[in-house]
């Protein structure tokens, strides 16, 4: 497969509710709450954001699963783009295509056994895709599409009545597709995966006083090195080759408070996402045909960042719990490596609602709202000059179905 196809598509998943190309949100309070969502994780949803937490849940089994339905509308785009055949500038005015997506996720929690709690969660922690049909940006993304699962396999132990510890152990798998077209010269359809990887998370958990919970987590990076192959032509030459390139998702620290106030939950989050780590993109094609014209490193350069999640949940009675969340970040990708693959605003407000009913005793249903605010920005590099994405937003809805036995 083709290191373009993956690097890009790795990149896309930014327009998917957050940054780069992670989706924080993978529960019905952690979109509820613009995923200011670690220190109050006290349903079976902590095994993924905040194991350490499973020590003081109450009940003996707890199981949530949902689908998220993400739609990114059209990204508007005018300037001058480098024409990579005509080695010129040219004027350019063009949309993306409009993108939906419905995405599963299922978390549970087993009853404690000799002082441990264990769990099992099943989430999408990035992905996505974008497409442009006019040349000259069909020449660099005609298509990127990138699709991440995460397995996570979880335990906590109580230290003290108010210090417990968590973590676990999370295998990885990647798929993406890439198709590069400029009609009449070259086309490229890149398709690849990879291997599962291991990878870990740890996270521990404070109540000084009853009504406050002081969190933390850390989640390690991991190098999704995708193989795969890579068919077209560039010209008269017929491509049929493999390849591969190596994208990081990258580590991640949450540092969280939350103050409960009567029937109100207030939480804020900070969060950390180390993309620094995300330098350079090389694909390596085995055909050094293909490798002479599309094997250059590209510079990226991506910075890490901090994003601020500020989260409230309120109980109105014993049937209905409503939820808001705000959250801002700003983009890891310097201007420098702003492309079609990946056009996300320099810094993002994230607003969210929602609200969980209890249709029995221990069955709950939800449904949570979410909206990446429509942005705009400017680009000046190598290969865009004088350009402007505009309208780049995303909104997403969870529905849920949860249980405490």
């Amino acid at each position: 497969m083709k290191r373009s196809l993956l690097a890009l598509a790795l990149m896309v998943p930014a327009l998917s509710l957050a940054v780069g190309y992670r989706i924080p949100e993978q529960s019905i309070r952690s979109t509820g709450t613009a995923a200011a969502y670690t220190s109050t994780a006290e349903h079976a949803d902590a095994v993924y954001f905040n194991p350490a937490n499973m020590s003081f849940l109450k009940g003996n089994w707890l199981f949530e699963t949902g689908v998220r339905f993400i739609y990114l509308p059209k990204i508007n785009f005018s300037g001058e783009v480098y024409d990579p055949i005509r080695k010129t500038y040219v004027q350019v005015k063009a949309d993306s295509s409009a993108e939906s997506h419905i995405v599963p996720y299922f978390h549970l929690v087993f009853p404690e056994y000799r002082g441990f709690r264990f769990g099992i969660s099943f989430v999408t922690p990035g992905g996505l895709s974008k497409k442009w049909d006019e040349v000259p940006t069909s020449a660099y993304a005609k298509e990127f599409t990138l699709k991440i699962y995460e397995l996570d396999f979880a335990t906590s132990y109580k230290l003290s009545r108010n210090f417990a510890v968590g973590g676990g152990l999370r295998a990885v798998y990647a798929s993406g597709k890439v198709k590069l077209l400029y009609p009449g010269v070259y086309e490229l359809k890149l398709d690849g995966d990879t291997d599962v990887k291991p990878a870990y998370y740890l996270s521990l958990t404070y109540k000084p006083f009853e009504n406050i919970t002081l969190s933390a987590l850390y989640r390690s990076k991991v190098d999704l090195d995708i193989k795969g192959d890579a068919r077209g032509y560039i010209g008269t030459y017929k491509v049929d080759t493999s390849g591969d390139v190596s994208i990081p998702l990258p580590a991640e620290l949450r540092l969280s408070a939350s103050y409960k106030l009567r029937n109100t939950t207030f939480e804020f989050t900070l969060e950390r996402t180390f993309w620094s780590s995300y330098d350079y993109l090389d694909f390596n094609y085995n055909d050094q045909v293909v490798e002479n014209q599309f094997g250059k490193p590209q510079e990226k350069d991506w910075e890490d960042v901090n994003t601020y999640r500020f989260g409230l949940m309120h109980r109105f009675n014993d049937k209905f719990e409503g939820m808001l969340g705000l959250a801002y970040s700003e983009s890891p990708i310097p201007t420098k490596s702003l492309g079609f693959e990946l056009p996300e605003p320099k810094s993002v407000w994230i607003l969210s609602l929602g609200g969980i009913y209890n249709i029995t005793k221990n069955w709950e249903v939800g449904f949570a709202y979410l909206y990446l605010a429509d942005n705009d920005r400017g680009v000046n590099n190598q290969r865009i000059r004088n350009g402007e994405f505009s309208n780049i937003s995303a909104h997403l809805i969870t529905l849920s179905i949860g249980a405490r036995f």
